[in-house]
């Protein structure tokens, strides 16, 4: 089962702010569709995530998960339906890989009831898919940044929520793993019809995983399309201040940064 999200007028801020991060944004998402936030820092790409999984309430206006507001959503409904990863998740001392991904499971089964054997098996499925199968045992303290990442990664899938909420997913990875973790996340959307949502700096990662693209500005949308409609010289120019060259490829966007440059107009 796929999610839509419906984000009706929102504004919103982090507890610590004395600032909408969030201005008067309206965006709905797609059932089954993958949509990428892009945007400079503090653009409000987590600021957005955060609010989508009702880890902010809005301060105005509205967010709608399948016709129902969250704020009105039952938390464990919510947790069983919606996955989701924030950028640098805490990782608790002395806690097993294998401990943590069967965390995912517990929206299924409750807090402090056994894991049934397709609990089991469904925890070994997502270490497997993240290539940490022979590490299940290890503690969380004794990996590195990108195998934590991957270890946070299994335990959100394992909740095989309807909808995915991803903050930076690939960060701290190497190459081959942004790429591997991508490719994840697209054969989970095309075989299970799983929503995402996934904030990401990397345009040409965007424009390739994407079927839709939500460029923020300043906490504001800028614009929200295909990655071809969206990703322009001049949107790069408004939103980013960089000049650059854009070129289709097969399958996606190869852009090249020319240099700093003002934008066309101010948003």
């Amino acid at each position: 089962m796929s999610a839509k999200f419906e984000v009706a007028g929102l504004y919103a801020r982090h507890p610590e702010s004395d600032f909408d991060n969030l201005r008067d944004v309206w965006l709905e998402v797609v059932p089954g569709e993958v949509l990428a936030l892009l945007g400079p820092n503090g653009s409000g790409k987590s600021t957005l995530l955060r609010s989508l999984g009702r880890d902010l309430a809005a301060r105005e206006g509205r967010v709608v998960l399948d016709g129902t507001r969250l704020d009105r959503m039952p938390r464990r409904e919510l947790a069983r339906r919606v996955g989701r990863l924030p950028q640098d998740p805490l990782s608790p001392e002395g806690l097993s890989v294998e401990a943590l991904v069967e965390f995912g499971r517990h929206p299924h089964v409750g807090r402090f009831a056994p894991l049934t054997p397709r609990d089991r098996e469904v925890v070994t499925e997502v270490l497997q898919a993240v290539e940490m199968g022979d590490m299940r045992r290890r503690a969380l303290e004794t990996l590195s940044g990108g195998e934590r990442r991957r270890a946070w990664i299994a335990m959100t899938l394992a909740q095989e929520p309807d909808a995915l909420l991803l903050d930076e997913p690939t960060s701290a990875l190497d190459l081959r793993h942004q790429f591997e973790v991508l490719d994840l996340l697209s054969r989970l959307n095309r075989e299970r019809g799983t929503t995402i949502v996934i904030a990401i700096h990397d345009l040409e990662q965007a424009a390739r995983l994407a079927d839709r693209v939500a460029l923020l500005c300043r906490g504001r949308v800028y614009d929200v399309g295909s990655p071809l409609e969206v990703l322009t010289e001049e949107s790069l120019l408004d939103v980013f201040r960089v000049r650059s060259k854009l070129t289709p490829t097969a399958d996606g966007i190869a852009i090249q940064i020319l240099g700093p440059g003002d934008p066309i107009r101010n948003f």
